[in-house]
């Protein structure tokens, strides 16, 4: 290859070194750009994930409300009264059959045998009315008692299926809303994760386009000293060899160029 080849070769050389050069800049200016980028972004996701840890709801105790129901409860048979009514009744009757046996002796002057039948068998009838009556009674305050004990047994039955729920309800409003929570936090920390490994990909990215680019750098320095950028003729000879000759000469170096 001639001089001429050999020149137009060292310029190709030092213009490929240079852009090369000149890539090797960009490229370390965008993944440095890429990394600041991933980064800012990482710091947005973090202070969003930190405001939502912060503002997260307290952990609650759903059986807080709940109350204690033995004021509800007690024992309606302890009301039941014994049934005097009627035997104060069957006192009352008995006294009266009696002096209306003496007043009937009195007036017929009957025997005392008859009057004492007579004042038996009124005694007798008053008896029977009297036991029905007490009877009574006794069944009503029972069926009294009874009622009572369902409809406390049913108002007790509703406070606690209040209670229960009330306790299911706080439960489910509390487990929505920390899903909801845990849902936004995963999915912060994949976006934080992913950020993360752009700052990695960047760095090495950065690693390795400088890396290039030194080999560029030195590349060109191989190229610019091997390469002779003395103005020649075109028989080959250096016009400084040529003004050394001729220390007179008013040769300009296009004109010897050319020469």
């Amino acid at each position: 290859m001639g001089d001429v080849g050999k020149s137009v070769q060292a310029g190709a050389d030092l213009a490929i070194g240079m852009a090369q050069v000149g890539l090797g800049y960009a490229g370390l200016s965008f993944q440095k750009q890429q990394y600041r980028d991933a980064k800012r972004r990482e710091e947005g996701l973090m202070a969003e994930m930190e405001e939502i840890e912060n503002t997260r709801q307290d952990v609650i105790n759903p059986y807080e409300g709940v109350e204690d129901l033995t004021g509800m409860i007690s024992n309606p048979m302890a009301t039941l009264s014994v049934a005097t009514q009627a035997a104060e009744f069957q006192a009352e009757e008995a006294d009266i059959s009696l002096a209306n046996t003496l007043d009937t002796l009195r007036a017929t002057g009957a025997s005392a045998g008859g009057a004492t039948a007579l004042a038996q068998a009124a005694l007798q009838s008053k008896r029977g009315i009297s036991a029905s009556l007490e009877q009574q009674e006794a069944n009503n305050e029972k069926l009294r008692a009874q009622g009572e004990a369902k409809v406390m047994a049913a108002r007790i039955a509703e406070a606690q299926r209040m209670q229960s729920a009330d306790v299911l309800g706080r439960e489910f409003v509390y487990g929505e809303e920390e899903r909801r929570d845990m849902e936004q936090l995963n999915r912060l920390q994949a976006q934080i994760t992913g950020q993360q490994q752009a700052q990695t990909a960047a760095t090495q990215g950065v690693a390795a386009v400088t890396g290039s680019t030194i080999g560029a750098l030195q590349g060109l320095g191989d190229t610019v000293g091997s390469t002779d950028f003395a103005t020649r003729n075109s028989s080959g000879q250096s016009y400084s060899d040529f003004k050394k000759q001729n220390p007179g000469t008013t040769t300009s170096r296009k004109d010897f160029r050319g020469s």
